[in-house]
């Protein structure tokens, strides 16, 4: 079975967790899901963040097949896109008057059933998954190696086991954590000057990093 080096798939892995650890619309809702409602309402929620997760995995594998058949050098149109996408997300972390996700918004109480609904919605629409898969991920893949999909479907599988895994730990401790914030605002500007430059720096590695072969 077709699959990436050891050395690729551990980088792959290093840059899924930085993704993963970088505040955005999953991990926001989810703190303010849990802190609102409750652990149990915010693991529902997770399980449907996995689940749309899932479906960006799905679709990008299928895409990125069609895509490396019709336009050879279309990953680096995508990758050109999610390096602008990264360094306007690294600006508005950074910008005077931005908020820290860990300073979460006030959310009504839901059902399980709206909870998990909920909490797929803001993982398919969120654009950061979208842009991983679009423009990080096709770096990893090597058209030479063997089949795209195959390729795809092994990273993307990483990804997912990496992503939730950082959004449950995030459910379970939201509480704790945005007390700890709300206590300690000195490190709410920090957390978000250090999240702009972890941002910024993949954008850059991202432009110059070549397609893994």
């Amino acid at each position: 079975m077709p699959m990436p080096s050891t050395p690729n798939l551990l980088l792959f892995a290093a840059a899924a967790l930085l993704m993963a650890v970088t505040p955005g619309p999953n991990m926001v809702y989810l703190i303010s899901r849990a802190i609102c409602q409750g652990r149990t309402a915010g693991v529902m929620s997770w399980f449907g963040v996995v689940l749309g997760f899932t479906v960006h995995m799905v679709c990008a594998a299928f895409g990125l097949t069609a895509l490396f058949m019709a336009v050879p050098l279309g990953y680096e149109m995508l990758k050109f896109a999610g390096a602008l996408y990264l360094l306007w997300m690294a600006w508005q972390a950074v910008r005077p008057g931005a908020r820290s996700p860990f300073e979460p918004r006030s959310l009504p109480a839901e059902r399980p059933c709206k909870l998990f609904t909920m909490g797929l919605l803001t993982s398919i629409l969120n654009p950061k998954v979208a842009i991983f898969y679009l423009s990080v991920l096709p770096q990893f893949v090597s058209p030479e190696s063997g089949s795209v999909l195959a390729q795809s479907l092994m990273l993307g599988t990483t990804q997912v086991c990496i992503g939730s895994s950082i959004n449950l730990l995030v459910a379970l401790s939201a509480a704790r954590v945005a007390v700890w914030f709300a206590r300690n605002r000195f490190w709410l500007a920090v957390q978000r000057h250090v999240m702009g430059l972890v941002l910024g720096a993949l954008a850059v590695k991202l432009l110059s990093q070549q397609r893994a072969t």
